[in-house]
């Protein structure tokens, strides 16, 4: 019987610094059951190196296929560039305004992280593009029309699929129409809900009924929903809206719990506490190892004193373990020579540049 304190660590997706090697510290918590990596550009500096990083990744849990994830989106959101193709911003693809073109940048990113041994990429935006003064989404979405961002997100998403490797909605219920940066500081909408449904929430109930993957939480506090909690723990965004009237059905990850949003308000033991009852099933941690031991704590105290929470644990593990394996890799070793085929090739150069020329014509 697996014991809590594995299936704890099942539910934590993590980062670490350096390019070389795994650190020991990060290494130690891969073999007690995290699910896996995300990798940022300070772990990136050539394919074959971030390929031999994947690969170390692999062997450390070979049993368990860890999640290799990344933010690979295009535009300012792109943790590996040149010599992999530099996408134009999303933006640039919802003015193309083409679900087949918007697949065809699924596929090709998708491709290139495939090379290089990844399994999931946080894409696509699903935030509509509805605030001219929001300094974090900005050209990141595809449009200010939420229709034209529901048919593209989920076409480029289906791409990605179409390439093995996994997608992510975010950032839900939506930070389109922010003033602030949640890296920063705590965003506050104040909207009607029903201004929320006729737009924020659009791309996220066609991602539902698309029976999209994942979505990923906003460290946004949504009045009309609940206000005084951000969404990222807020059982009426997630389990009431998300799950319940949207009918949601997969992965649902927080963004980076080291966000100041969150990390200046909450300690991690009350974020992933208080998450994951709120609805999410796995937490982004993105820095340091010792708040991911301390989350693994947190979380496997509370299973002990409680047979509901244990319940919501497991149920959160399975979720995870599900979409784990349906993007899995096992054993992924770098091909050199598909590295060099695939990445940066001359047809997503081609692709990238009529896209960027497209944009600004």
């Amino acid at each position: 019987m697996t014991d809590l304190s594995t299936i704890a660590a099942s539910l934590i997706v993590g980062g670490f610094e350096g390019t070389d090697a795994v650190p020991a510290p990060f290494a130690a918590l891969l073999r007690k059951g995290l699910a896996g990596a995300i990798l940022f550009t300070r772990n990136c500096e050539s394919p074959a190196q971030v390929a031999a990083l994947n690969a170390e990744l692999c062997r450390l849990a070979p049993e368990r296929d860890p999640i290799r994830s990344v933010d690979q989106e295009g535009g300012r959101v792109q943790r590996i560039r040149d010599p992999l193709t530099v996408w134009p911003p999303l933006r640039a693809v919802g003015a193309a305004s083409d679900e087949a073109i918007a697949r065809r940048v699924g596929q090709a990113i998708g491709g290139e992280l495939a090379a290089l041994g990844f399994t999931w990429d946080f894409a696509p935006v699903l935030d509509v593009d509805s605030n001219p003064d929001n300094p974090i989404i900005g050209d990141r979405s595809l449009s200010r029309d939420p229709e034209v961002v529901s048919h593209l997100g989920i076409a480029l998403a289906e791409g990605l699929h179409e390439s093995g490797v996994g997608s992510c909605a975010k950032h839900f219920p939506g930070h389109g129409d922010t003033l602030l940066d949640s890296h920063e500081d705590l965003p506050r909408l104040t909207h009607e809900r029903s201004l929320l449904h006729d737009r924020e929430l659009v791309p996220f109930a066609a991602a539902a009924r698309a029976a999209l993957p994942a979505i990923m939480t906003a460290h946004v506090v949504f009045e009309a929903l609940d206000p005084e909690r951000p969404a990222t723990v807020s059982r009426a965004a997630l389990t009431g809206l998300l799950r319940g009237e949207l009918g949601f059905q997969g992965l649902v990850v927080s963004d980076d719990t080291e966000m100041k949003a969150v990390a200046d308000r909450y300690e991690i033991e009350s974020i992933v506490t208080e998450g994951l009852l709120a609805g999410v099933d796995l937490f982004l941690i993105c820095h340091h190892a010792e708040k991911m031991e301390r989350a693994i704590a947190a979380l496997t105290r509370e299973a002990e004193q409680s047979q509901a929470f244990t319940t919501r644990l497991e149920e959160a593990s399975q979720r995870v373990a599900a979409f784990r394996a349906r993007f899995a890799r096992p054993g992924f070793e770098p091909d050199a020579a598909r590295i060099a085929a695939v990445c940066g090739s001359g047809a997503h150069q081609e692709l990238a540049r009529r896209l960027a020329g497209a944009s600004q014509a």
